[in-house]
């Protein structure tokens, strides 16, 4: 059994007769009905999705055994997941959030960093969270040039620190007029 994906999660009903929003993380959102079944988190329960529309952000979906609001809205926040050799395979410089979540993050020197604890999208591309090895987290932007080395098979990726503009306290009070 190949390593299961999250492929989406549901984050609504839709209307009164069972139809349910769902976040869909596939490339093409809509895509997410190719791979019905899908099944909950702890793999207790498939259920057959099919796409009905799109609307802001999100897919309009049934399934099957879902037929009133109450139990699509008792739906709502569950993680839709399928078996990985189910998804097309991905190009040398492609990647899924799933592969680069758990990886070890290192500087260009090598130095540890800490760990990819997950990856998002806010619209200007994608970003890693990456947790550091003293408790703190840092973002990094998904690019060649903040993270030129991605060896999933090696568990570690290289990330290029972000630089922090330091400002003058005595500065900042002068701008802000205090």
């Amino acid at each position: 059994m190949s390593p299961r994906v999250c492929v989406g999660i549901v984050v609504g009903a839709q209307g009164v007769r069972g139809a349910v929003r769902v976040k869909s993380f596939t490339e093409d959102p809509a895509d997410i009905g190719r791979y019905s079944p899908v099944e909950d988190e702890g793999g207790s329960r498939k259920l057959k999705l099919a796409v009905v529309g799109e609307a802001k952000g999100v897919v309009i979906a049934t399934l099957d055994g879902i037929s009133d609001r109450n139990a699509a809205e008792a739906l709502r926040g569950t993680r839709l997941y399928v078996d990985r050799d189910r998804l097309p395979g991905t190009d040398e410089d492609e990647f899924l959030y799933s592969d680069l979540i758990g990886l070890v993050a290192e500087a260009p020197d090598g130095t540890r960093l800490g760990t990819v604890a997950s990856v998002g999208d806010f619209g200007a591309g994608d970003v890693l969270e990456i947790t550091l090895a003293d408790g703190g987290t840092m973002m990094v932007p998904f690019s060649r040039a903040d993270v030129p080395v991605v060896d999933v098979a090696g568990g570690r990726l290289v990330a290029v620190p972000p630089v922090y503009a330091a400002v003058d306290e005595n500065e900042e009070k002068e701008a802000s007029g205090r």
